[in-house]
């Protein structure tokens, strides 16, 4: 990517509520890049500078809606990256992804919609490959933690020479908010579900990111609901997990990386995600009844996000540009711990952790150095180029960047 461009990363969606967040951090972190906010208001841009410290109130700021494509081809052609917060990526994001696969300029977002991602690969993958673009979704909470847990996962047993990752489970903890942009962007998913039937195969599918389907193992069922003992995991863990809401997107993402790597993994590879629920007396009554909602969720959300139910959502559930409060983002906290046995039956535990609101001021975090990372570290990162996964790309890069910034990631063998 030519040297010349006047940014090294423009942060578009900076007046949302994780772009406030992020455009916070890059200016407490990264305060000698040049960087610019972007976004369809002036008005609100400006109020967004004016609250950053340091060089980040001269920051420039760039007007560009998500339906002008000539102002997004132009907004990329200035920068070597643009980080996205504007979504539900299905509805605002495919001109960002173009602008930026047609003009060589590296991208990253926190899409949680799996026919979005879908979309980008079959309309941008090829194009971004010959650009020398790198499109990377899934740079928050979605995905970073499983993506990157696994990478590490296999690099370590390269490393100690114990073949093939197999079996392999992450258990998530954590406590964290909910913000009316997440909610939106279900719900899009939801209504182009209910749209057209035909999508929910793909949206459905185990290997709905893959590269080529038909290269894919057949591995049997691998299903996104779970509720078990946990000690059936690991005999490490008490109490009971159950199904978590992430897993049904993270864990393709994740498939997707082995494929993007040649199956390096192994093709033996199954990975699943499960929730902590504690080992109380309640815990088997709370999974059970988290499955048990998550499933009516998905069975019940496209009927509901249309006609009077989406009037009746509207009512109750958070909009767009809202989320936690100072005080529930200070206190939150993940705790992602992932068990991998390969195929000469070793066995491993790659934790990875942070204190903040997963979704949000943690989010925050690996979005930004993400960023920092595309446009500071090319000769870091992989030389792969396309529509791509956190994983596959950043690898230990982003580890030490996440490090620093005091996310605990660590993987060590326990047998």
């Amino acid at each position: 990517m030519a040297d010349k461009r006047e940014f090294d990363l423009v942060l578009y969606g900076a007046t949302g509520f994780v772009g406030k967040l992020t455009a916070q951090y890059l200016a407490k972190n990264a305060p000698t890049a040049r960087i610019a906010l972007a976004g369809r208001s002036l008005d609100k841009l400006k109020a967004v500078r004016e609250d950053l410290p340091g060089p980040a109130a001269n920051w420039d700021v760039i007007v560009a809606d998500s339906n002008d494509q000539a102002a997004l081809d132009a907004m990329a052609k200035r920068t070597r990256v643009v980080v996205t917060t504007v979504g539900p990526y299905a509805r605002y994001g495919l001109a960002m992804v173009r602008a930026c696969a047609e003009n060589g300029t590296h991208y990253a977002d926190l899409t949680g919609e799996t026919l979005f991602v879908r979309d980008c690969i079959d309309q941008f993958h090829s194009v971004a490959v010959q650009t020398g673009a790198k499109i990377v979704n899934s740079c928050g909470f979605d995905s970073v933690p499983s993506d990157l847990s696994v990478y590490l996962t296999y690099l370590k047993s390269l490393q100690d020479n114990t073949g093939e990752l197999e079996e392999t489970t992450l258990v998530a903890s954590l406590r964290g908010g909910v913000s009316g942009g997440t909610i939106d962007s279900a719900r899009a998913q939801m209504e182009a579900l209910a749209e057209d039937p035909s999508l929910r195969k793909v949206a459905g599918s185990p290997y709905s990111l893959s590269p080529d389907r038909s290269q894919e193992p057949d591995l049997g069922r691998q299903s996104d609901f779970a509720l078990q003992r946990a000690d059936s995991i690991d005999p490490s863990l008490r109490g009971w997990v159950t199904s978590f809401v992430m897993a049904s997107y993270n864990t393709r993402v994740v498939r997707r990386s082995n494929a993007l790597l040649g199956w390096a993994y192994g093709k033996n590879f199954r990975y699943r995600e499960v929730m902590s629920v504690g080992n109380s007396l309640l815990s088997p009554v709370i999974a059970a009844g988290v499955t048990g909602g998550i499933i009516t969720a998905f069975t019940l959300g496209a009927l509901v996000a249309r006609g009077p139910g989406k009037q009746l959502l509207d009512r109750v559930l958070p909009k767009p540009g809202t989320g936690p409060s100072e005080d529930a983002r200070d206190n939150g906290w993940f705790r992602m711990q992932t068990f991998t046995k390969t195929s000469s039956g070793a066995k491993y535990l790659t934790t990875f952790a942070a204190q903040g609101d997963p979704g949000y001021k943690a989010t925050a975090v690996m979005l930004g150095e993400c960023g920092l990372a595309l446009a500071l570290d090319g000769d870091k990162i992989s030389e792969l180029a396309g529509v791509l996964t956190p994983g596959t790309v950043f690898g230990e890069t982003l580890a030490e960047r996440l490090r620093k910034a005091r996310f605990t990631i660590t993987v060590e063998r326990k047998q």
